[in-house]
């Protein structure tokens, strides 16, 4: 296949892979087809609606390796939904009646982009195959390949999504900060609420690493520098049921016992609670271009806060969500080896006219290649029959049972 001109897009929330990704995709380029020419729409969707792109030119190939060395995003993000049309008309991305899926496709034609690289979830990348279709339609030629990049690991059925690794590394090194606090007032509850809003993937594994951590450290319990106080006492993740009633009472032991409790939280659990309870008063609940509730209106680690600290007779509550920290982080070496191995051979399938998501495919033996785009989707749940989380969670005193079979609260 002969190309011309690849664009490079990143587009839905940060992760700690963006950059490297990028970084990645233009060394291999550089390495095997250097005759390629290379842009990258700035702000994902957004900058293609706008036709705003930048040229890499030799000096960026030069230094693309620097981007490892950093998180969030050169070319920047941005939430755009292509067929949400009266959200794109209200930020004047787009004209009354026009289609922003066709404008979007016609205007890929217009820069002459042979192949475009999608560095996101779910709906990033197979909208970016709604274009490409389009295009076919139109006979226009489109090779579209892109990589999984979401913190909640929740694409299916990609093993596992670039970036989660390093977040759930930087949200346990955010925890042992926090938790550090719970000294400074008698019977402290901290909540540690990390991102997930239909999986709890990254609460699990930042539990899991943050544990992992403790047993780095020499303890003095006899100075009151006790593992038991910094361990994670509670995690709460969407998938799993959760009784109010019977975690209070489990957890004012530990506070009685020794006065202070760490709650790990996920972002999504206990949301349908809330918006209950909001809607029932008369609030508001306000949503995202992509009809999502947006989480940090309604505030999940305090009204879970306000719930517990009542029962266990907290006398001081912490609530800090480690989300921002973790995924605007620069890629770990887990992370950056992972992400090598999809850039490359995201090329390789650009080259030879191959598109699809770039994965671990859970449907076949977790080989890596490129699955077609009809299989991808989102929201994939945390599965909570792991080993490793049903010890984690039995070791914690803690019950697993499928959200499914919950009694609401």
């Amino acid at each position: 296949m002969s190309i011309r001109r690849v664009a490079l897009l990143t587009a839905g929330g940060f992760a700690p892979c963006l950059s490297a990704a990028v970084g990645d995709l233009i060394e291999r380029y550089t390495q095997v087809a250097p005759e390629v020419e290379i842009i990258a729409y700035q702000y994902g969707y957004h900058g293609l609606l706008t036709g705003s792109y930048v040229v890499v030119d030799e000096e960026g190939r030069r230094n693309a390796g620097t981007l490892r060395e950093f998180g969030g995003s050169p070319i920047g993000n941005s939430r755009v939904k292509l067929t949400n049309a009266k959200n794109l008309v209200e930020r004047g991305l787009v004209a009354e009646g026009v289609d922003p899926l066709a404008f979007a496709a016609e205007q890929l034609r217009k820069d002459g982009v042979d192949v475009l690289h999608t560095i996101g979830g779910d709906d990033t990348n197979t909208t970016a195959a709604d274009l490409a279709a389009y295009l076919h339609d139109n006979d226009y030629e489109l090779t579209v390949v892109g990589l999984p990049k979401t913190i909640d690991n929740d694409v299916v059925p990609v093993r596992q999504s670039l970036g989660a690794w390093t977040a759930a590394e930087q949200g346990a090194e955010f925890a042992f900060n926090i938790v550090g606090e719970h000294r400074s007032n008698p019977r402290m509850l901290i909540v540690h609420e990390c991102m997930g809003r239909n999986c709890g993937y990254l609460t699990a594994e930042t539990a899991r690493r943050y544990r992992a951590l403790l047993e780095t450290k020499q303890w003095a319990p006899s100075l009151g520098l006790s593992k038991e106080r910094w361990d994670v006492h509670a995690v709460f993740v969407p998938e799993a049921r959760l009784d109010i009633a019977a975690e209070a009472q489990r957890l004012k032991k530990i506070m009685d016992e020794q006065g202070n409790v760490n709650i790990f939280l996920s972002e999504g659990a206990g949301v349908p609670e809330i918006i209950a309870e909001m809607e029932a008063a008369g609030q508001e609940v306000q949503r995202d271009p992509f009809g999502h509730v947006k989480l940090d209106t309604i505030n999940p680690g305090q009204w879970f806060a306000r719930q517990f600290a009542e029962l266990i007779g907290a006398e001081k509550v912490m609530v800090q969500k480690s989300g921002y920290y973790s995924r605007a982080a620069a890629a770990n070496a887990e992370d950056l080896a992972l992400i090598k191995q999809m850039c490359d051979l995201a090329v390789d399938c650009a080259l030879r006219g191959v598109s699809g998501v770039i994965g671990q495919d859970e449907e076949n033996n977790d080989e890596l290649g490129a699955i077609a785009f009809p299989r991808i989707a989102g929201a994939k749940p945390f599965d909570i029959t792991q080993p490793w989380f049903t010890e984690l969670m039995t070791d914690l005193g803690q019950s697993v049972e499928p959200a499914e079979a919950a009694t609401q609260h």
